[in-house]
Parts: structure tokens; C-alpha cells; sequence
């Protein structure tokens, strides 16, 4: 893999998707050599190639997941640790974003953060909030336990607010998921009726994956970056979602 091949990657994986055109023009070749270079990443599985652009790969892997966007996860899980409240028990579901709101938390003796990912549980073995790890089938790949025991055990606790990932949304179809057992533990969040956040960057949108989230549950605030076109924030909003869309580049709050 020569220069031009590392750097076409760092691109895409921070931003997740990048036209045929700009990398062209951030690479100082055509387009035509771009597009070989893309046949090549893709057939190494380093990324994925669509029609006029790149796209960064979806992976269950948490850590290569945060990779991507990382300055916009990053954003987002700041602006939601400051919308938690001294002495809340907060459930963290998974996923990159989520383990970066996670870390943020950490330092918070106040604070007890429910989680069922172990990704989460290990970025927090020596944090200052307790920490609470739910049970149940561990999926090797994302690092989170599923399944009837996962649900019984979100069914057994309680929470001030959620924080939940998602793999996708469209108007047609809502908040959708790749896995459908990671669905089915939203689902039994949801059902909880706590203040619930779907924190994910504004690249879901516009995705439909396999399997829908419950039609008699809904998230009740979508935190995201402030890329997400118009028409869609107001979708959500026609649908009672707020939402609330940040700036990457905005700084970190003070202790």
C-alpha cells in the first residue's frame, strides 16, 4: 500500500463517507486513478466503494468503529455527558459513541452507569462511578451481552436516562438495526420509559438495516452533528423527537 492509499483510508474513516471528486483533489491525482485505488482498498476490505464515493466500513468492532468520525463522536458524547445530572444511574448501551460518553462519565463518583457491553465495562474498570454489568449471551464481535437474560436483567434495574446506538433511520422505516438481537435490547430499553437519547453521527441517516426497532417504543431525542440535512431534523421533529445537533468542532466542557 503506497502514501496516497494511507491517506485515502485516514479520510474515509474520519468522516465516513468522501466523494470520488474531493479525494481526487486532497490526493493530487484524477479521478481515474482514484477510482483504481478504490477497487484495491476495496478488495483488501479496507473500505467500501459505491457509486461517486467511499464509504468507511461498518464493524462490529467497537475500537475500529471509534475510529471513524472519532472528532464528531467525540463532540457528540461531551453534549450528552453534560445533559446528565449529579446522583443519576445512567444506562449506556454500546458502540463506539456511546463508550466515548462512557469515558467521559467516568470520573464522576456520583454517578452509577449500567451497561451491557463489556467494550464500556473495561474503558470503566477504574473509574470513579460505580458500575453496573448486565448478563447474558456475549457477542464475541461487538463485545455486548443479548438475548432473554440481557432483557430480564434490563427489566430488573433502574435508570434516570438511556443512551442508545443505532445503525440507521429513515422516515420510512425509523431507527433501524444490522443486529437483531442488539434490536431486541434496545427494545427492552425503551420499554423501561426513562429519558431515552439515540446518540449516533448524522451519517445513519438515510440507512435501512434489517431489522426495525418496536413500533411501540420510541427514542425520544436524537443527539447528532450538525451535518444532518434540513429536511430530515425536521422529519424527526414532525415525529416528537427532538433533536439536537452539535458542532465537532465545539470545545470540551471544563471540569
Amino acid at each position: 500500500m503506497n502514501p496516497r492509499h494511507h491517506q485515502i483510508i485516514q479520510l474515509v474513516n474520519s468522516r465516513g463517507s468522501v466523494p470520488v471528486s474531493e479525494l481526487a483533489q486532497l490526493t493530487g491525482v484524477s479521478e481515474v486513478t482514484v477510482r483504481q485505488d478504490l477497487t484495491l482498498l476495496e478488495r483488501d476490505r479496507l473500505l467500501r466503494r459505491v457509486h461517486g464515493s467511499a464509504l468507511a466500513l461498518d464493524s462490529d468492532n467497537v475500537g475500529t468503529r471509534m475510529n471513524t468520525r472519532y472528532p464528531v463522536k467525540q463532540a457528540l458524547a461531551h453534549h450528552a455527558a453534560s445533559l446528565v445530572q449529579h446522583g443519576e444511574s445512567v444506562f449506556i448501551e454500546g458502540g463506539s459513541t456511546n463508550a466515548l460518553l462512557a469515558r467521559a462519565l467516568a470520573d464522576r463518583a456520583d454517578l452509577t452507569l449500567i451497561t451491557v457491553s463489556h467494550y464500556i465495562a473495561q474503558l470503566l474498570r477504574e473509574a470513579a462511578c460505580e458500575v453496573i454489568v448486565l448478563g447474558g449471551l456475549l457477542q464475541k464481535s461487538s463485545e455486548s451481552v443479548v438475548g432473554p437474560l440481557t432483557r430480564y436483567s434490563i427489566q430488573q434495574v433502574h435508570f434516570h436516562r438511556a443512551f442508545v446506538g443505532v445503525d440507521g433511520w429513515h422516515p420510512e422505516t425509523g431507527f433501524t438495526g444490522r443486529d437483531m438481537l442488539r434490536c431486541d435490547v434496545v427494545d427492552a430499553v425503551l420499554a423501561k420509559g426513562a429519558e431515552s437519547y439515540a446518540l449516533t453521527d448524522a451519517s445513519k441517516f438515510g440507512q435501512v438495516h434489517p431489522y426495525p426497532l418496536s413500533s411501540g417504543y420510541q427514542v425520544g431525542h436524537v443527539i447528532t452533528d450538525n451535518t444532518l440535512d434540513s429536511s430530515t431534523a425536521m422529519q424527526l421533529r414532525e415525529r416528537a423527537i427532538a433533536v439536537s445537533l452539535v458542532a465537532a468542532d465545539q470545545p470540551e466542557p471544563g471540569p
